[in-house]
Order: C-alpha cells, then structure tokens, then sequence
C-alpha cells in the first residue's frame, strides 16, 4: 500500500511544486529527505503517522519483528522488581494496534503466521513436559475434574449474569471465549460480530487477571515443598558386615541415589561401580544423590569418610559429556551398557538447568550433559561413543518436528460429531497433545520423536512471540470496536464475573485443597486459562523451571476442550 502523498505529487516523485513545503513538525506528521546532500537532492518529503501505519500495514513479516522487538524491550523494564516478560509483546501489540485503528488504518497480522507461531509453541512445549506429564497424571486427575468444574461454574454464571444484564446467547457465548482467553471457543460460537464484540471486551481482563494469580502463586514458591532437593556427593566408609550390592541399595533408596566409584580396602584400587558391584568392609565409595538421601545411604553403610576418592584421578577420571550421538537418544543409562562397554558410568546428568542422579532407568535425550566416570585411559572411546557436539543442544531433529506438528494439526482438524453441531480440538491443541507424547516416547525403533531440551525450549519461546504479536493486533482493533460500539461496560463486567470464577477459583482450590506448590500452581493457571502469553509471564518470572511447563500442561488439554463445549452449549441457550 502506498503512503498518502501531499496533493498533486505522485508517490516517490522528486519535486510536484515550484517550491518545498515548510520544514516543520506536527505530532503526527514527519519530514523525510530522499536523495543525496548538495545540488540536485530531492525535496523532503512528509510522511504522516498514518502513511507509516500504513506500509507497516503491506508489510506483515517486518510488522511481527517490529512488534517482537519492541514488546520485548518493554518486557525487560522492571518496576517494584516485576517486569511483564514476553507477554509485553501482547500488551505491545494491542497499544500500536489500537493507535494505528484511531488514524484509519487496521495493523492485521495474516492467520497462518498466527497460528504457525501457537503450533510451535505447543508442540515445543508438549516435548519438554512429555518426560514428567503421563507420570504426574495418575496423581493429577482430581485437579483436571476440579478445574473442569470450575469452568462449568463460570459458563453457568455467565449465562445468569448475561441474561440479567439483557446480552444475547450468543455475545454471552462470546464473552466467555474473551474471558477464558480462549480463542477456539470463539470459532466455535461461528465467530459472528456480535460474539466478536464479547470475546474483545473480555479478553484483557482475562489476561492481566491470569497475571496477577500467576504473581499470587509465585510468592509462595520460595516454601514449595516439591522442589528438586540439590544434588550432591558424599565419600562413605563401608562398615557394614552384609557384603550389599550397588543394586540393592539403590533399589532401598527408590533410585534416586546412585554410586559413582569404589575404592577397595584390599588393594586401594579404584573402578567405576556397576549394579553388580559388592560393598566390603573398609571400601570407600562415592554416593551421588539428594542431601537427605545421601545422608541415609551413609548411616545404613557405615559413616562419612574424610577420604575425598574423587580427586584421584590417576586411574578413574570424570567429565562433563554431552548426548549428541542421535543412536543414543531415547534409551536408558542402563541400555547404553558403559560399565561393560568401557568400565564407565553416568553419575549425574543435567537436562536445561535441571540436575537429576544418573540411575539406570533414566532415559536419555539429545542435548543431555552427562557426567561420565571413565577410566582415564578410555575416557576419549565414551567421549566419542556419547558424541559430545555443542550441535547436540541445537539438533532440532527436523524430522520429529515436522512430522510431529503435521500430526498435531490433523489431530486439531478432526471433526467429532456432538448433539447440535460438531466438535474438534483445534490447531494448539492437538500440536500440543501430539508433542507430550513424543516427548515422553522419546524413541519409536530407530526414530528419535524428542528435541534436546535447549532447542524446544527456543522454538517455545519464538512460536510464543510470534503468537503473541499476532494475538495483539487482532485483540487490539476488536478492542476498538467493542469501545466505540458503547456495550463495553456491561460486557467487561459479565467477563470479568466468569475470569474471577476460573482464575481465582483454580488460585484456591489447587493451592489450599491440593496443596500444590506455587512454581507449579503458576503453570496451572495459565494452563487453565489455555494462554500460551501466561505461560510466557511465568515462564519468565521463575527461568523456565520445568515445574511451570508440568502444571501448563497437566490441564491445558482439558480445559480447552471444555471450553470449547461450553461456548457452543451457551450459543444453544
């Protein structure tokens, strides 16, 4: 699209009058020169506020960059210590948006960038929950019952309330869409105008409301009780007389210690502990695990040495490795066999900024920091076994990725039919339910279906810019419309009753009736609201601790299938 041009020239033209016009500034207009310095430059031209609006307008790529760039800067000031993160880039978008529709010109972000954005974004973040979510889920199923009720609460006060107020089904239906910031449960009320209306009246409140219970719960997470205890290493001197095995004990201990290496009384020697390995009396060994478990392992075999084995490194070295060899990836400590292959072990291994202790059934993927007990003199045979490429953190495994998400989309796309109309998952949530299962797989024969945890965490945060900026332009002029049509009012308030209800609802319940630590609890709600920009805000508050991924994705897919039902049953009423 052209910019506006002063009357009687023609876009890009030197010079349409016998003299310039004068070179001053007004709020919305700007004088540009074109051309060189000197004889022969080109009169200024002015360029108002609408025309910029305008050429950003034809240009949606550099628009979503723009918009990225500039929300992201926002994001980083802090005020009281709180900064916004990358759901700035929502409010970012929402700001220019609505400033760019008073000059007469609608910033539109084509869907497909949208939704290639969310896509990525879910599917990214299903991966790096996988591993945790199928576990957490024999526990969590009550909390998923919970919010589903809560949710139904919500739609059955919104439809009290809307009718109390004179709103029609159907801006009801659309209202509680904005209010659960759930973009799918506004297709499902057919998308009119008047749903439109609703769902923009409500849906910041939706957002800053989600926020504000996100910051709620992260104030209690200093006190989580389900925060991965500190790993650490402990010398013990063997005094028992019952001769155990490396196996036996780890097997006592629920696996969540393991031993490193063993120095024998007989002949000072030292070696890598296998599972096979005898504990003697007068041996030393080196226990790995959480404090409180390592303390016990020491007490039930004998006492604390003063005896540091770890520093001798003349016939056992240690080393930090990463998983790069792609062969690997997908299999447990114990199937990669490295006490018989090379006398080795694994003692630890971090995944992100997660530490865990190396046990046998841990499984592996691309992008894990492995620290390898070796011989010294076989320690370069592992090094190369394991692979230990800087490119095993950024491997984005192609392959699962695109595979992954074209699965997740068919999945989303599936019509199911329901009494009245049918229903389908959606694009976020099917990308979604396809990567927590990849992700927990990990490997299907010979195809590795997981991304190392540094790349999925970078295509989650890129998708949920980019969804983020889209999110806002669309937000931003609808948000226009809601004002200037004079139903806002009544609209933000039937909202922000059924937000209340959900948000602060879920806030109560799964802290004080499932006591549920407030890392995660941050994560649930944003999983509740079905908001990638809330996982974003609490992402960003807590350095991408697992736990908020875990809790995002214990009751995302629940909810958004609710929600979903909800609205198309409040459109019928």
């Amino acid at each position: 699209m052209a910019p506006s041009c002063p009357a009687g020239r023609t876009p890009g033209e030197p010079g349409g009058e016998s003299s310039p016009p004068p070179r001053t500034h007004t709020p919305s207009r700007l004088l540009l020169g074109h051309g060189r310095l000197g004889a022969g430059a080109s009169a200024p031209q002015e360029v108002t506020v609408r025309a910029v609006f305008e050429f950003l307008a034809s240009q949606p790529v550099l628009l979503v960059f723009l918009l990225v760039g500039i929300g992201a800067s926002v994001g980083r000031i802090r005020v009281a210590g709180i900064s916004l993160g990358a759901v700035a880039v929502l409010f970012a978008a929402i700001g220019i948006n609505a400033l760019s529709v008073s000059q007469g010109v609608t910033l539109e972000i084509p869907a497909p960038i949208g939704d290639l954005g969310v896509v990525v974004f879910a599917f990214a973040t299903g991966i790096i929950a996988g591993p945790g979510f199928f576990n957490a889920l024999r526990t969590s199923y009550l909390m998923m019952l919970a919010v589903t009720g809560l949710l139904v609460v919500a739609g059955a006060a919104g439809s009290f309330v809307g009718i109390g107020l004179g709103i029609p089904p159907l801006t009801i239906a659309g209202t509680f869409a904005g209010a659960m910031t759930n973009t799918p449960s506004l297709a499902a009320t057919g998308g009119s105008a008047e749903a439109t209306v609703g769902y923009a009246s409500a849906y910041l409140f939706g957002v800053i409301a989600a926020m504000a219970a996100v910051a709620l719960a992260l104030r209690h997470s200093r006190s989580d009780t389900d925060a991965p205890d500190p790993i650490v290493d402990k010398p013990v001197a063997i005094d028992t007389e019952a001769h155990p095995t490396a196996a036996d004990v780890t097997k006592r201990h629920g696996d969540r210690i393991a031993f490193s290496r063993v120095r024998h009384d007989d002949d000072a020697s030292v070696e890598a502990v296998g599972p096979d390995t005898v504990f003697e009396p007068g041996d030393v060994v080196n226990v790995t695990g959480p404090r409180d478990e390592v303390d016990a392992v020491a007490m039930e075999l004998g006492h604390t040495s003063a005896i540091d084995i770890t520093r001798d490194r003349s016939a056992l070295d240690f080393r930090r490795i990463i998983l790069s060899n792609a062969k690997l990836s997908g299999h447990t400590i114990g199937e990669l066999n490295l006490r018989t292959r090379f006398g080795a072990n694994v003692a630890r291994v971090r995944r992100g900024d997660v530490e865990v202790v190396g046990t046998a059934d841990f499984e592996l993927h691309l992008g894990d920091r492995l620290r390898v007990v070796a011989p010294t003199d076989r320690m370069a045979e592992v090094t190369e076994y394991l692979g230990d490429s800087e490119r095993g953190l950024a491997d984005i495994n192609p392959i699962a990725l695109g595979l992954g998400i074209a699965l997740g989309l068919l999945l989303g796309s599936i019509q199911i039919p329901i009494p009245g109309g049918h229903f389908s998952l959606g694009y976020a949530a099917g990308a979604l339910v396809i990567g927590l299962v990849m992700g927990r797989l990990g490997r299907i024969g010979p195809f590795v279906t997981s991304l190392p945890h540094t790349a999925a965490t970078v295509l989650a945060e890129l998708g949920l810019l980019v969804f983020l900026a889209f999110a806002g332009t669309k937000a931003g002029s609808l948000i226009v419309d809601a004002i200037v049509s004079g139903e806002v009012v009544r609209l933000l308030l039937l909202g922000a009753v059924m937000t209340t209800i959900v948000v602060f609802g879920v806030y109560l319940v799964v802290r004080h009736v499932f006591r549920l630590g407030g890392t995660r609890l941050s994560g649930v709600v944003g999983g509740a609201q079905t908001n990638p920009a809330i996982l974003g805000f609490a992402n960003s508050r807590t350095g991408y601790d697992v736990r908020v991924a875990l809790g995002y994705t214990l009751v995302y897919p629940a909810a958004m299938v609710v929600k979903i039902l909800i609205a198309q049953v409040l459109v019928g009423l």
